[in-house]
């Protein structure tokens, strides 16, 4: 039990299911109840260890292909501390804390910062999920159309932050097209929807990220070419729509707008 409870970061993990279950369960109650106890590392002090515990948990979900959602552990580990002072939010702040360890975990890989920051943006809370959003996006970052992408979705989550009200609807009213730059990129986002909405699904983000990079003359022609902030309310509010929908494309993996 003692070589089972002590992975430390660069350990070989347990190899048998009962092994792997037996050291995530240890190490996820013991993370979850010192939390709601309020007993979290602090600084540069970690008593118990916990931040080598949390990274020896994502180690065996990843390294061992178990799609196993964080949030549903912890829930289930907190279930058994009700009263106890710092229950009422321990849930977020384990799974937060837990995701945070791979930082320097991927660091360690030579992962960009900036790729894993564009993972975590969308806070996906199975590590095994993370992972392949980091592969994606890091294969993503190789092409030459990564820069210039990234760079576009910046500019929309900028132009998309600055709005009064949030966008509300995500159809594109094809009667309000014009340009001839507007209406290849609403065909283009609505044909890629359909194409990767299976490959999120699956999560097959490499592929989706491949895909997405198509776009790219497609995104800087529009720009070029097309005023988003048309004197026409109905068509200003339509050109938000296309980007918007665009943004969401790209937000299926990962905000690359942070790379």
């Amino acid at each position: 039990m003692n070589n089972i409870c002590h992975v430390f970061s660069g350990d070989v993990l347990p190899q048998t299911k009962t092994g792997m279950a037996l050291a995530i369960a240890d190490r996820i109650d013991t993370i979850t109840g010192l939390f709601a106890i309020n007993q979290p590392p602090t600084g540069s002090k970690d008593p118990f260890a916990l931040r080598r515990q949390s990274l020896g948990v994502l180690r065996i979900l990843i390294e061992n292909n178990l799609d196993v959602d964080l949030e549903q552990l912890v829930t289930l580990a907190a279930s058994n501390y009700p009263e106890l002072p710092g229950s009422k939010d321990v849930v977020k702040r384990v799974v937060d804390f837990m995701l945070d360890r791979l930082k320097a975990w991927y660091e360690e890989k030579g992962v960009p910062v900036s790729t894993y920051l564009a993972v975590h943006a969308m806070r996906p809370t199975r590590p095994l999920d993370f992972n392949k959003r980091v592969e994606a996006v890091s294969q993503f970052s190789h092409l030459p159309e990564a820069q210039a992408l990234a760079a576009a979705n910046k500019r929309v989550a900028n132009i998309l932050a600055k709005l009064e009200e949030p966008i509300s609807q995500n159809l594109i009213d094809r009667s309000l097209l014009s340009e001839q730059a507007e209406i290849d990129l609403a065909d283009a986002v609505n044909e890629l929807n359909h194409q990767l909405q299976p490959l999120f699904n699956s999560g097959n983000y490499s592929e989706a990220m491949l895909k997405l990079a198509s776009l790219n003359t497609i995104v800087n022609t529009f720009f070029d070419e097309v005023m988003v902030n048309a004197d026409d309310q109905a068509v200003r509010a339509n050109r938000l729509t296309i980007l918007f929908n665009l943004r969401k494309l790209f937000l299926g993996t990962a905000d690359i707008s942070l790379l």
